[in-house]
């Protein structure tokens, strides 16, 4: 039959070489990743508590006051019927950086009580089990403070947690504008990170000009939303960056799900979950302190490997790898690469795969040397 049907056994020939080409890509590529380091660690971070921490008990700083943290009380995109919430890892990591480094932190949502959470597993680290296995912590989320019944005075900085649910509930508090208005006109700090931003948006200062006019500003970008979220503009009241810079903010877009942060007098922002430890160790300095030493997650060194890779390519990216391979203490997560690997392949950039493939490749050769 397909001696008579060439056209059909040039399709299956072709159908079954790309399908073989794929599962042994996949093998491949799977065999770069520490899967067994990367289960035995999940087991190891899933029992993390705050006694087990150095950076969180050793050399304990003095109280120097309080932070307040705010998160959204959304539990749904809109009429979407997808759920979301706040997002752990930037609430538990900027907490974290804010206690071992003096101050308080009381959480705070628009509606007060328990909001809704969002965990994602493969973000998951110590910091972020310990906070869900720290009793304080859970009470202070299970129980947030209503911002109508905040009192600003109580505290040196405020700083708002992003969560998709943070589009639909910051904007329009007007306790959130006040507090936001009040700190940035009394020279108080004020930090956000990814979707924290909106926050920002609707708040008009005493001499009427949006508080975000002229200010460079970060945030969730276009991009970042949409290759996620592709129907996003008809599920969100705006676009984070689109809104922003409506507001005549000088939009500060970094590289895609890579560390990016702004500073611009008393307001930092950050564009994503992984600007978190920057934003909060900077809203220390800001406060007038040095940030006490932390140990660099592994997270964090795959993070400058990319951002080296984006800005001076591979060679330079490699250099670092082999430099953090050659000292102690300098965890790589070259699984953290793989993913934007994966990005690469869903924006249809294959030679960006390429390039991306080959680093987890180096840094694997690196790790067993």
């Amino acid at each position: 039959m397909l001696k008579k049907r060439p056209i059909l056994k040039w399709t299956l020939i072709s159908s079954v070489s790309l399908i073989v080409v794929l599962i042994s890509v996949g093998t491949w590529f799977g065999s770069l990743l520490p899967i067994d380091e990367m289960k035995e660690r999940f087991k190891t971070i899933e029992t993390s508590s705050i006694d087990n921490i150095p950076y969180l008990h050793k050399n304990v700083i003095p109280k120097r006051g309080k932070i307040l943290a705010v998160v959204t009380s959304s539990n749904a995109m809109g009429n979407s019927g997808k759920s979301t919430g706040y997002e752990l890892t930037e609430l538990s990591r900027a907490y974290y950086v804010f206690k071992a480094n003096g101050f308080d932190v009381d959480i705070a949502s628009p509606l007060g009580g328990k909001p809704q959470v969002v965990i994602d597993d493969d973000d998951m680290g110590e910091f972020d089990f310990a906070f869900l296995n720290d009793s304080v912590a859970q009470y202070k989320t299970s129980y947030t403070i209503a911002m109508i019944d905040v009192i600003e005075e109580d505290y040196q900085a405020v700083f708002f947690v992003g969560g998709k649910g943070a589009m639909f509930d910051f904007p329009d508090n007007k306790a959130i504008q006040s507090i936001v208005r009040n700190y940035y006109q009394t020279g108080k700090v004020i930090g956000a990170v990814c979707h924290g931003p909106a926050a920002l948006v609707n708040v008009i200062l005493d001499n009427g000009r949006p508080l975000i006019e002229n200010k460079k500003v970060s945030g969730f970008t276009n991009k970042e939303e949409l290759l996620l979220i592709p129907d996003a503009k008809s599920i969100f009241p705006f676009l984070l960056q689109d809104k922003l810079t409506a507001q005549g903010a000088q939009f500060n877009e970094g590289a895609m799900y890579l560390e990016n942060m702004s500073h611009d007098k008393n307001l930092l922002t950050g564009q994503n979950p992984w600007s978190t430890w920057i934003i909060a160790e900077s809203m220390i300095k800001q406060l007038g302190y040095t940030p006490k030493d932390r140990q660099i997650t592994a997270e964090e060194n795959a993070v400058k490997v990319l951002q080296l890779y984006e800005s001076q390519g591979s060679e330079k990216a490699k250099a670092l790898i082999e430099t953090m391979a050659s000292q102690e203490n300098q965890p790589l997560a070259r699984e953290f690469i793989a993913s934007h690997g994966i990005i690469a392949v869903m924006q249809g950039d294959i030679g960006r795969f390429i390039g991306l493939v080959g680093l987890v490749s180096y840094a694997k050769s690196k790790s067993k040397n």
